[in-house]
């Protein structure tokens, strides 16, 4: 697998084209301005806003004069002077006409050939100049970066991406007012402004494909962005030979948009075939590098003033080509054996842009500009606020004619089942909106068929609930077994409490606890049967798609005139016309609003001399004939409608609709009775495993009490052991005083224990030693034992297994003192045990804590659901 070459085109990074300004001829804005202010306001008005005149004069002498030498700050003052020209717009009428601002000429000569100029007497051209020098400042910053640096790129980048914008913004809002004069030129065209948009996209996406190298990429990453080089550079080629720019740019212009497009479709041709070899599709990847190295050898023919950096850079894109080439061919001819395809027949290589012109509208937003902000006189502003109001009027009152007629076209349709019925007939069946969306929510969770699985874990849960009972329950079984056992061979001596005695709390919860399971187990038995009675019911919800489980419109098996195809056609024409209505009438209600965005009036009312109502019936006459295509629209529906309602009673008559209609109702509640029941059904297995969840829970944390009980239990036991034979064996020192020869120390007179016996005794001791991560004992012993308390002599159970603890389970450190010998068992040898399982009345202060690692387990309430109930 052949490693991607550093990029051949990065030698030509830095070979890209900055945009030279337009240059004017220098104007007085001041004293015109001045004139018109005093002339029809007032000499005091002028006086005002001598300073935004000021600031106007200024900034339009700084861009007469030769270009700053920080592109940046060039760039900020024809922003602000483009701002001021939008205020002056509105204020100020500069045309030829004599009651207008006439002895302003603004004259601005051809960024491209400097011999033609354009010179008109209106604002347009100079809006157009100060955006193409904007734009033109924007590639100037871009190629002022140091683009050898990855930040550099990206700042370039975003230079070039703003240049593009303003060249857009031109296009779109200045080019074809500036276009209207008599005199124009052809760098503020349409063509030339998209042209420029193009070119400065293509150099901004060249800056994100060097980055995309530099970072290491994957090979078909950067095909897609370097074909979109390509694709831009296209474009610009197109625009360049096509009328009007065609022999208006220099030969090298054209040479280094065609290497560029050449050199880039080149670049993607060869990361693509990269990705082609790690794929192991060696036969399209030859046909990949024949056709870039084709292109390259075709744009070599026509370089002619081209920069040398950028051939030389086709010419080592051309050794990689063909260096990948060759070993391709080998590979194939060796192994792969594949037919190699034609170029022309593969598909288009795939191309992604990073970058779009920057919006700039925000940039060149001149509302919050307080220039001139006075000037509007107070009639003026009055009269605009009224004519303002009439048009509202008009717009509102003819947006709701035609809502009403798309709400009585809706309305109408519905009553006739329309086009309902014609779809059905097609067998384009729809359900209505609501019930399709329950079937899918029904369907996207497993549908009937999913049901079947979720018993089998309500099945699975009940039997591990079960096993675990059972576990328990053993558990503490084995350990009355044993202490009876011992009961039984030491007799009196054995003196403490029996486990029936301390186990009662604990068996009656596992007994609430099997009681439960059993009538869950009922419950689940019911569930099961519903499933059972109901899964014809519900089978219909499992029909993909659910359309497929509706009724079918047919057409009838015996007809007189075999007409039937003629009423259909009749009714469908008629509701394609009736489409058309709808389609214009919301087509209508935008340009109503289109035209009130555009409609200004504010120049005319300030230049007014008539009576304003004669302005206002001029202008509101251009909304007449959209408000009459309006009424001729809902005329038009009317007169369809009606022709629509007598060919849907024919067609009614013929089909038989009204019994489709029936059937069709009576499979919506079908469907809807089974949504029903099947939520019914999965809401009841759903408490049920949230149930037995929280009953396993439950049944754990009990299980893990005994576990500790018998532990304890356990150490109680060997400790019991001990102390009786040590009793005994003081007890046979004292008989062989008194009657003879003395057995031997801890000998017992008791029977000896059978092997069984002593086994028990032997896992019981192994017993208390495997759970010995369990037991952390205390630093104070407990009166009369050696062995620390139970870690579970005040765990609090929350409700309803919470029974709280009972007096201090252990006695503080100042009063413990050591047991004596003949301490009484015939007392619970740990007093915890009164708390958890003798139903204590109240924990007294100074109780321990639940430790780890026993938890409190969350709340269990069994009763508390339909459920469970019978």
């Amino acid at each position: 697998m052949a490693a991607a070459s550093p990029s051949p085109s990065a030698a030509a990074a830095n070979i890209m084209l900055a945009i030279y300004e337009k240059k004017p001829l220098s104007i007085d804005l001041y004293r015109p301005l001045r004139q018109y202010i005093s002339f029809i306001y007032s000499e005091r008005e002028a006086v005002n806003l001598e300073d935004d005149l000021s600031t106007v004069k200024a900034l339009r002498s700084d861009i007469e004069r030769i270009p700053d030498p920080s592109p940046t700050a060039r760039r900020d003052l024809l922003i602000s002077y483009f701002k001021s020209l939008c205020q002056i717009e509105t204020r100020f009428p500069i045309s030829p006409d004599k009651d207008h601002i006439n002895t302003v000429q603004f004259t601005w000569f051809d960024a491209f050939k400097q011999k033609q100029k354009a010179v008109q007497q209106n604002i347009h051209l100079e809006k157009a100049a100060i955006l193409f020098n904007l734009g033109a400042v924007y590639s100037q910053i871009g190629l002022s970066y140091d683009r050898a640096t990855v930040d550099g790129r990206r700042l370039a980048s975003h230079a070039f991406i703003a240049a593009a914008g303003a060249f857009a913004y031109l296009r779109d809002n200045a080019s074809t007012k500036a276009s209207m004069g008599n005199s124009t030129t052809v760098d503020l065209s349409v063509e030339c402004a998209g042209m420029l948009e193009r070119l400065m996209l293509a150099q901004a996406q060249e800056c994100v494909f060097e980055n995309t190298i530099a970072k290491g990429s994957t090979p078909g990453v950067c095909a897609k962005i370097s074909r979109q080089v390509g694709l831009y550079y296209e474009e610009t080629l197109a625009a360049l030979n096509a009328a009007p720019l065609k022999d208006h740019f220099e030969k090298a212009w054209i040479a280094h948009v065609q290497l560029k497009a050449t050199l880039f479709y080149a670049e993607a041709c060869y990361r693509y075939g990269l990705e082609l070899h790690e794929k192991e599709e060696i036969a399209e990847e030859i046909a990949r590098l024949r056709s870039g190295v084709s292109a390259l050898t075709e744009a070599k023919k026509s370089s002619k003033g081209a920069a040398p950096q950028l051939l030389d850079a086709i010419s080592k894109l051309e050794v990689n080509l063909n260096r990948n080439l060759e070993r391709a061919l080998k590979e194939n001819d060796r192994v792969y054996l594949m037919r190699v395809p034609s170029p022309s027949s593969l598909p288009s290589l795939p191309a992604f842009s990073m970058v779009k012109p920057m919006q700039m509208n925000e940039v060149l937003d001149a509302s919050k500009e307080k220039m001139f902000a006075n000037l509007v006189p107070d009639s003026s502003a009055k009269a605009l606020s009224r004519y303002t109001e009439m048009v509202d009027d008009i717009i509102r009152t003819q947006a709701e004619k035609l809502q009403q007629g798309s709400e009585l076209t809706r309305v109408r349709l519905k009553e006739m089942d329309l086009p309902d019925s014609i779809l059905a007939l097609e067998g384009n069946f729809h359900l209505p909106e609501d019930l399709k969306y329950e079937v899918e929510k029904v369907q996207a969770s497993g549908g009937p068929a999913g049901l079947e699985a979720e018993l089998q874990q309500l099945r699975d849960l009940r039997r591990v609930n079960q096993e675990l009972l059972v576990q328990t329950e053993e558990l503490l079984q084995k350990e009355a077994a044993e202490d009876a056992q011992f009961r039984s061979q030491f007799g009196k001596r054995w003196t403490r409490p029996q486990s029936s005695t301390l186990t009662k709390t604990l068996q009656e919860r596992l007994n609430k606890f099997a009681a439960n399971l059993k009538q869950a187990g009922e419950s689940d038995l019911r569930i099961e049967r519903s499933l059972r009675e109901h899964s014809m019911l519900m089978s219909i919800l499992d029909r993909r798609p659910i359309e497929g489980a509706l009724p079918s419109l047919s057409r009838p098996i015996m007809s007189l005139d075999a007409n039937e195809d003629a009423i259909v056609g009749a009714v469908k024409q008629s509701l394609r016309q009736l489409e058309t209505l709808g389609a214009r009438r919301a087509g209508l209600e935008d340009m109503l609003k289109e035209m009130k965005r555009k409609d200004d009036i504010l120049p005319k009312l300030m230049t007014s001399t008539g009576s304003y109502d004669d302005l206002f019936r001029k202008e509101i006459a251009k909304y007449d004939h959209i408000c009459e295509e309006i009424a001729q629209n809902i005329e038009a529906q009317e007169q369809l409608l009606m022709q629509i309602q007598a060919q849907s009673e024919e067609f009614a008559a013929v089909f038989n609709l009204e019994d489709y209609k029936a059937s069709r109702e009576k499979c919506y509640k079908q469907i809807q009775a089974a949504i029903a029941k099947f939520k019914e059904i999965k809401e009841n297995i759903n408490e049920g495993l949230k149930f037995y969840v929280t009953l396993q829970d439950a049944i754990t944390n009990i299980k893990q009490q005994c576990s500790d009980f018998v532990m304890t239990r356990n150490i109680q036991c060997r400790e019991m052991m001990e102390d009786v034979q040590r009793q005994m064996a003081g007890f046979s020192f004292q008989d062989r005083k008194n009657s003879g020869p003395y057995p031997p120390v801890g000998e017992s007179h008791q029977t000896p224990r059978s092997n069984s016996q002593q086994q028990t005794e032997s896992q019981t001791i192994a017993f208390t030693s495997s759970q010995t991560p369990y037991y952390r004992p205390p630093e104070q012993p407990i009166p009369g034992y050696g062995h620390p308390p139970p870690p579970y002599s005040a765990v609090q159970q929350p409700s309803p297994y919470h029974v709280p603890p009972t007096a201090v389970p252990y006695p503080s450190p100042q009063t413990q003192q050591q047991a004596p010998v003949g301490h009484d068992y015939s007392q619970p040898a740990y007093p915890g045990w009164r708390g958890p399982y003798n139903n204590a009345t109240a924990q007294q202060p100074g109780s321990l804590p639940p430790t780890p690692p026993y938890t409190t387990p969350n709340p269990y309430y069994p009763h508390q659901s339909g459920y469970y109930k019978r």
